[in-house]
């Protein structure tokens, strides 16, 4: 991410924007940006592939924001899932179109490192929250207003 770009980052902080200091989330939004420049030079590529590539692209990115946004461990976990999932999509679209000589070989390598990082680090925050899970440890909801808490009778 450039500097410019990291900056917004740093701006208008509130616990509802924590993921965008997680590296799997940067990650994945700068993948998103990689397979987006890269397709826009496949003129060859229909518009139809080319937007199911960036659908599920945008999905990574979108599905860790939504979950840690869920503010419940379980719902994280959910939709950490999901973002693997759709990463594996779109690792199946991009092999498909190298395997079919759609892009070059260096261009899947440059891919395949970058999607690689971003699974790992992926799969290894799902297991280290299902393994505070199994502690019974659930995220603390900690920006709930207190007279909601008193009013409802809402246990922290």
């Amino acid at each position: 991410m450039n500097s410019k770009v990291k900056s917004y980052l740093e701006r208008n902080k509130n616990i509802n924007r924590g993921y965008r200091k997680l590296e799997v989330w940067q990650e994945a939004v700068e993948l998103f940006s990689f397979v987006n420049d890269k397709l826009s030079t496949k003129a060859d590529l229909s518009f139809k592939i080319k937007g199911q590539i960036e659908d599920s692209m945008l999905s990574v990115s979108s599905n860790i924001a939504e979950g840690y946004c869920r503010r419940f461990l379980k719902e994280n976990i959910q939709f950490n899932t999901y973002a693997l999932a759709s990463l594996g999509e779109n690792y199946s679209q991009i092999f498909t179109l190298f395997n079919s000589s759609s892009i070059d070989e260096e261009w899947f390598n440059e891919y395949d490192q970058k999607y690689y990082s971003l699974e790992n680090k992926l799969i290894q925050l799902n297991k280290t929250s299902i393994e505070y899970l199994k502690n019974n440890y659930d995220w603390k909801n900690d920006y709930q207003i207190k007279d909601i808490v008193e009013k409802y009778s809402v246990n922290e």
